[in-house]
């Protein structure tokens, strides 16, 4: 079993965005810079940006941090309120849930695919 990087398992933030009609292009490339400036944050574990496959003007960011502290800093940080500045345009709607990882399961190693 994998909890994520290190010894304890990361803190998890699952952010629900919904995007105005026609601006989704821009959007992913404006959300793409953004998640490579965040990318650089040392308390940051990686981020995953997913489109709503049953609705397409919804989009999904998760993303993993060492700790909650960690997170709550970096939220409030001035960089992060111009992220947000950033992104206001695209957004109609959305919400933040906050999470921990409780398990993470791999792949069975050795199993192969036919």
């Amino acid at each position: 079993m994998d909890h994520g990087a290190g010894p304890h398992p990361p803190f998890r933030v699952l952010l629900r965005m919904e995007i105005r009609p026609g601006t989704e292009r821009e959007f992913e490339s404006t959300w793409l810079d953004i998640g490579t400036r965040i990318a650089a944050e040392p308390a940051n574990l990686g981020q995953t940006l997913v489109r709503d496959v049953e609705d397409g003007g919804v989009y999904w960011v998760i993303t993993d941090w060492t700790d909650e502290p960690a997170f709550r800093a970096f939220e409030t940080s001035a960089a992060h309120v111009d992220n947000r500045r950033r992104l206001r345009p695209f957004r109609t709607g959305g919400e933040m849930r906050l999470t921990r990882v409780v398990h993470r399961l791999g792949p069975a190693a050795g199993t192969r695919v036919r």
